[in-house]
């Protein structure tokens, strides 16, 4: 296990000037982990942590969620708002307006788009993060007025949409469209990925299974300790028939649902087998095979569990020394340069 890094050297790019944290590590905004003390913990040490909205039954709970977060730390952190399609759509006005009567200013939208969201926003000078898949959503949602993107390689855990582009190709692609800041998100994990990210031409990057080992993660352990014995190979892509593509752990529930659906089978066949329900059991519970649960390829990479604040410090002072040793490759004599 790596000695804990008390300090990290600031790393300054167009997010840290944006958000005003200190370091450009954003903690990715999870279902059911998304709490008070995760969020506070990255945004005590320098990064941006996120609450998330919908983790919360109500938009009262979420305000008391901002509340206990405010309480642990004084320094910036945002919320995480997710837009999905579904019959009985949650409360998102609701939510929106306790994020703003809270006092919150940085919000990352993910799913749908964020446009029937951004009017209100900017009306109350909140910063809206939109998390996308593609490079052609990214640029729609520069349009639309976003501060900042959050673009999602094929790696990444939950949905990576349905163009199978990985972060090598996707990071770039962006930088190449985007002229507002944007971080890279989808198997990254500690220094090496931050200098890549920035290499690419990012401004920063979105952690989301990485943070989900860390010690502040209320997750049960048997989940974070799955996450450290396991490798890359052990994550499942469902509902790929249903054009609708997650990723999640390899388990039985998974394998079953990728059968069903190989088989002919319809959302119907498996709905019982991905309720929310059963993915929450098993963050709480740690019942590993009580139902799904999205992890990344990034899991691979995770050797310990450790303090959030500590995984912030340690990433910033590994990209450092990677930057370095890089740098130190190439030969700047006179007469190489000449």
């Amino acid at each position: 296990m790596s000695e804990p890094v008390r300090t990290a050297p600031r790393l300054r790019t167009r997010l840290t000037g944006l958000l005003g944290i200190e370091h450009p590590v954003v903690q990715g905004g999870m279902m059911w982990v998304g709490r008070a003390e995760l969020a506070a913990a990255v945004s005590e040490a320098g990064g941006l942590g996120i609450v998330t909205a919908l983790t919360q039954p109500t938009p009262a709970d979420l305000a008391r969620e901002i509340e206990r977060t405010r309480k642990l730390t004084d320094r910036p952190f945002g919320v995480n708002l997710t837009i999905l399609p579904t019959i009985t759509p949650p409360p998102y006005d609701e939510y929106r307006r306790a994020i703003v009567d809270s006092g919150v200013t940085i919000v990352e939208t993910a799913g749908s788009s964020p446009e029937p969201h951004m009017e209100y926003f900017a009306a109350h000078g909140v910063r809206v993060i939109h998390k996308c898949t593609s490079v052609r959503h990214a640029v729609k949602a520069e349009r639309l007025g976003v501060a900042a993107v959050s673009i999602d390689g094929f790696e990444c855990a939950g949905h990576p949409g349905e163009d199978d582009i990985p972060g090598l190709v996707l990071i770039p692609a962006a930088a190449d469209a985007l002229t507002i800041p944007f971080i890279a998100s989808g198997g990254l994990t500690d220094g090496r990925g931050l200098a890549a990210a920035l290499a690419l031409g990012a401004d920063g990057i979105n952690m989301g299974t990485r943070f989900l080992c860390s010690t502040e993660a209320p997750v049960a352990e048997a989940v974070k300790r799955r996450i450290v014995g396991s490798s890359e190979l052990d994550t499942r892509l469902i509902f790929r028939e249903l054009r609708n593509t997650a990723r999640v752990a390899r388990n039985s529930v998974s394998e079953e649902v990728v059968r069903l659906l190989a088989e002919g089978g319809a959302f119907p066949d498996v709905q019982p087998l991905v309720a929310g329900a059963r993915g929450r059991r098993v963050f709480e519970d740690g019942d590993l095979e009580a139902g799904i649960w999205s992890v990344g390829l990034s899991q691979g990479l995770v050797r310990d569990i450790a303090p959030a604040g500590e995984l912030v410090r340690r990433i910033v002072a590994e990209a450092r020394e990677e930057v370095m040793r890089v740098a130190g490759l190439f030969d700047v004599s006179p007469a190489a340069v000449g």
